[in-house]
């Protein structure tokens, strides 16, 4: 099979890059396309330092570093790549991936992360956060994003199959696009993780300062409680932050990844308030053996088995994560670090590539013994 993976941008190494950089180790000879490359030299490793096909967006203005605002542009650009020499299309998904063009006789199997975030579930709170929900700015964004809905359901007809990174974005998925997905979990590099450092006092939180993670509601819950806490990230609501926050509340930009691993394998337990798709802080978390304290909606659930592993509060506000951090202080029966960190050993990479690997000769086996429906 000649493949092809499609990745959405290349700024970064989070959690959607790692589930590139295992496509690209189960298909080594696969051609990379993104609409835009801006790694810098030493990120570029987990793609083994490959050419990228990138697309027009690359060489419009200042979109290094501010390419989200070329967002009209996008499903224009990811139609634009030519991907008519290939047999299997990979695409990873949470924007606008997996609205590539591909013909009958090419299988196209899409990851999603998410169905795009901003122009469903979340719009609301994209549009506050950016100030965007009132006015004529409003008049402007909201008929785009109600356009880039329209377009991204109609391309997903263009994928022949799902795969969703958790049950709660196969449900999603369904829900938005009306197509059954399988599950496969994303791989989490457990192994940079030991259970059995001693734990300090401070609770702690890594993030992007963006509004769906709610870190605001982390720092004011700490700030009431008056309880140590490390919070870990950068973006646009720092000052705000920082603003609310007391003065025990310690704020660290991003850090190499061998100061988060330090940081995971000492805290008290770490603290989650986003409804995220998965959450792999969250299982690098237990894997380091600390408790999760954690909102329990999303990917979460799937991951950390409250009065277990961790404690997962009920509502998304400052009072019921007050709750849950004042249960976990008073001595909630856990199970101990080795058995957190057993709990999310199905997690590892290996399991991923087996069961992706699995996954894509099965359907591409079937896909070749007939027309391709099925």
């Amino acid at each position: 099979m000649k493949t092809a993976v499609v990745h959405e941008w290349l700024v970064t190494y989070a959690g959607s890059e790692k589930v590139c950089e295992q496509l690209l180790l189960l298909y080594p000879e696969a051609d990379l396309f993104s609409l835009v490359d801006f790694l810098t030299e030493h990120q570029r490793h987990f793609i083994q330092h490959r050419t990228v096909h990138t697309s027009f967006i690359q060489r419009l203005p200042f979109a290094n570093p501010h390419f989200r605002q070329y967002l009209p542009l996008m499903p224009l650009a990811i139609e634009q790549f030519d991907l008519s020499t290939y047999d299997l299309i990979l695409s990873s998904h949470h924007a606008v991936a997996k609205g590539v063009l591909t013909r009958a006789d090419q299988l196209h199997i899409s990851y999603i992360h998410t169905p795009i975030r901003y122009a469903w579930d979340l719009q609301q709170q994209y549009l506050q956060g950016a100030g965007l929900n009132q006015g004529v700015k409003a008049l402007l964004v909201q008929p785009l994003l109600h356009y880039l809905r329209l377009w991204d359901v109609a391309c997903a007809n263009r994928v022949d199959h799902f795969i969703a990174n958790s049950d709660y974005v196969a449900r999603r998925i369904w829900k938005t696009y009306r197509r059954r997905a399988t599950v496969i979990y994303p791989p989490v590099a457990i192994d940079r993780f030991s259970p059995d450092c001693q734990r300090d006092e401070f609770y702690f939180t890594l993030s992007r300062f963006v509004p769906y993670k709610k870190v605001d509601l982390i720092v004011a819950a700490f700030t009431q409680l008056g309880l140590p806490l490390v919070v870990m990230g950068d973006g646009a609501d720092r000052a705000r932050l920082q603003a609310i926050a007391g003065a025990h509340i310690q704020f660290l930009p991003p850090q190499p990844d061998a100061v988060v691993v330090d940081y995971m394998q000492r805290c008290k337990a770490f603290v989650y308030a986003a409804a995220e798709d998965f959450g792999i802080a969250a299982v690098e978390a237990q894997a380091a053996g600390a408790p999760v304290i954690a909102y329990g909606r999303g990917g979460v659930t799937e991951t950390v088995i409250s009065g277990k592993t961790g404690v997962l509060f009920e509502e998304q506000t400052v009072e019921s994560l007050m709750e849950a951090v004042q249960q976990f202080e008073a001595g909630v029966p856990l199970v101990e670090p080795a058995h957190r960190r057993h709990q999310v050993e199905r997690f590892a990479p290996d399991r991923f590539q087996r069961e992706l690997s699995q996954f894509i000769e099965q359907k591409w086996a079937i896909f070749r013994q007939g027309d391709g429906v099925q």
